[in-house]
């Protein structure tokens, strides 16, 4: 479901299911609802604090706009998707979950239509998923063990760095509460999707506490429509993370993260089935991810000194038919920063260090190792209780590419009436690598050349106006962006290679979103409306084209029920508009579609049963054309680009329960 304004109250989703089945549900949970406590519970104000900005203020004091998607927006995805943060952020204004393999069900994040190579993902500020996240990452997230999840809109490398270029998702560590909750979560779905989950959590004394995640997700491979190629793959994948967290109450803190995750996932053709020339094709891919952090922050004075660093060691082993590749991806990260305040201002200064490397045992001539040392310092000023401004700026030396500074400035407005105004606006850079969404959906073993010979670079800027009326809340941002030297594929002269190459122009984007939210009782609603109008050249031609993939129009509406935070039902839709598609031989623009869901759950005790549905009208990409080409695209794919849902309708249902 799409998710709130950051400084609403909260707006739950849910997931779907069958109408005749979800029907059913109803029967079950309504009689019990009658005998809910009908006190509506007290409205507690919560203080949200972001963190990803460095100077860790109050959501409503920072001059960069942050949305922020607390506890009760994760939990809610629980219900639909317990083994991956995808959806949840799917249905987030302004993000788009692209998938970029539909072999392997292979996604990233595009943020306000830019490309997914070019986002962030971060946990708990630190780049535990690797400095350039590939496009499994997000399939690979649970998010049972989430507090909150921020989120920085347009381009961000005055924070963190080249590969935050299009933004940053955040993922903050849900803390240990002051007595020991357990909890423990089954799911299960119609298309032979299994979960289990495990959260733990305890203080160890006064000052210390721990959680631990635990988790195990299975499922089978679905050739929905029957062509004999795997519309939804098979994958099975088991997570365990530790985490330690210390804190004196006195301003020293230490939080210390680990974790690993294993994974094996099939697709292509199915058992038994080929591809148009006769040959069968699977496609699979090997995953062992092991990763660690510590971030610190002690008091010197009236100072504070932040510590923080990790390291990422992740191995794949990918099947492209019959061709092999084995890679080894490396990130180390160390960072050092102080924080002080004078009158109005708040400062920070630091230094930082990151690491890159990525090694084909298969491939090694696309190698590359990235070393980048760099100073950045911010800058708070408050004048005035209605008026903050924010500067920022970061030094990189990049072993490869040079130099580059990429400033930001921010401001947040307060005026009459209860209007509060944003504007912001960045640049920064992206050093490139042979690995983008198309090379990692095919390989690169085809890849004949590619022109790494400098950054890309990017500005961006945003404004927003927000205000509350009564029981009504409304918020419109304007945004835009250009990247210059954006690389992108073209066919090489041999019929069985292709090439990586900078576009011949900036891809350019602009837009708009509108959210509108109201609450009434027990009832919410909130409405979401998404314009993007994103442009570049043609690799061949060089004539500007709208971005591939990437609706003009995108808007939901969601409705939502709840009582004493013990039953809730909710109702959800949402309109996809038409995307420009490249190379696709059946179609040059895909169907707008519309995308219903719905959800119920029921406390009872210790219990929460949940029934959820996915995709109620079963609008599917392939009642429209064939997922399958006729013949092999000249970077060896064998399907065209995922514009709409491939697996149907789905039901999924179960039990949370706490111990």
């Amino acid at each position: 479901m799409q998710r709130k304004n950051p400084q609403c109250d909260r707006i739950r989703g849910g997931v779907m299911r069958p109408i005749h089945a979800f029907a059913v549900s109803l029967l079950i949970f309504l009689p019990r609802l009658s005998v809910i406590a009908q006190q509506t519970p007290p409205t507690v104000s919560e203080e949200v604090t972001v963190t990803a900005t460095r100077t860790n203020v109050r959501l409503q004091d920072e001059p960069l706009r942050v949305e922020v998607l607390g506890r009760d927006e994760i939990e809610e995805k629980l219900l639909m998707t317990p083994g991956d943060i995808g959806m949840l952020l799917n249905e987030t204004a302004g993000l788009r979950v692209q998938v970029t393999s539909p072999s392997l069900g292979a996604a990233s994040v595009r943020v306000q239509g830019l490309r997914g190579r070019y986002t962030q993902l971060l946990a708990d500020g630190l780049p535990l998923y690797g400095g350039q996240s590939g496009s499994m990452g997000l399939l690979q997230i649970p998010p049972m063990d989430l507090g909150q999840v921020e989120i920085i809109k347009g381009v961000a490398s005055s924070l963190f760095g080249s590969s935050a270029l299009g933004g940053v998702v955040n993922l903050v560590s849900r803390q240990p509460p002051a007595s020991a909750a357990h909890e423990v979560l089954f799911n299960q779905t119609t298309q032979g999707g299994t979960d289990a989950m495990l959260w733990l959590a305890a203080p160890l004394s006064k000052q210390w506490g721990y959680t631990l995640l635990a988790g195990g997700d299975h499922q089978r491979r679905q050739d929905v429509d029957e062509d004999g190629w795997a519309d939804v793959p098979e994958f099975t994948r088991i997570t365990l993370r530790p985490r330690l967290f210390w804190n004196d109450g006195a301003g020293r803190s230490l939080f210390v993260t680990a974790g690993v995750m294993g994974e094996n996932r099939n697709g292509g053709t199915m058992p038994g089935s080929t591809v148009p020339d006769g040959s069968p094709f699977p496609e699979s891919l090997r995953t062992r991810r092991e990763d660690a952090g510590i971030v610190a922050h002690m008091l010197i004075g009236k100072k504070i000194l932040g510590v923080r660093g990790s390291l990422m060691a992740q191995q794949h082993t990918h099947g492209f038919g019959d061709v092999p590749e084995q890679d080894s991806h490396r990130t180390g990260f160390a960072e050092v920063s102080l924080t002080g305040g004078h009158r109005k201002h708040t400062w920070v200064v630091g230094a930082a260090v990151q690491g890159d490397t990525y090694r084909n045992l298969d491939v090694p001539e696309f190698d590359y190792a990235y070393w980048t040392p760099a100073v950045f310092a911010q800058d708070e000023f408050a004048p005035a209780d209605s008026l903050r401004m924010s500067v920022s700026v970061r030094v990189d030396q990049q072993n490869v590419f040079g130099t580059f500074a990429s400033p930001r400035g921010s401001i947040l407005w307060r005026f009459g009436g209860g209007w509060t105004a944003r504007g912001s606006f960045g640049t920064g850079y992206f050093a490139p690598t042979p690995l983008t969404e198309e090379t990692e959906a095919v390989g690169l073993t085809r890849l004949a050349k590619a022109d790494l010979s400098s950054a890309e670079r990017a500005h961006s800027y945003s404004a927003d106006l927000g205000r509350s009326v009564g029981a009504i809340d409304l918020n419109v941002t304007v945004f835009g962006s250009e990247v210059k030297g954006t690389l992108d594929i073209r066919p090489n002269a041999k019929p069985d290679q292709f090439d990586l190459v900078p576009l011949g122009g900036p891809t350019r984007t602009r837009g708009a979103e509108v959210l509108a939210t109201l609450h009434h009782r027990e009832i919410a609603v909130v409405g979401t409306y998404t314009y993007v109008h994103a442009t570049e050249p043609d690799v061949v031609t060089t004539d500007r084209d709208a971005v591939p993939l990437t609706p003009a129009h995108t808007a939901g509406l969601v409705v939502m029920w709840e009582r004493g935070g013990k039953a809730r039902v909710g109702l959800e839709t949402y309109y996809t508009g038409q995307q420009r598609l490249d190379d696709n031989p059946y179609r040059d623009a895909s169907v707008p579609y519309v995308y219903f869901g719905a959800m119920a759950e029921r406390l009872i005790g210790k219990f929460r049963v949940f029934v959820n549905t996915e995709n109620l009208s079963d609008r599917r990409q392939t009642r429209f054309d064939p997922l399958v080409r006729p013949t092999r695209r000249f970077d060896g794919r064998w399907t065209v680009d995922a514009w709409g849902p491939l697996e149907g309708r789905v039901l999924n249902g179960g039990v949370r329960i706490a111990f």
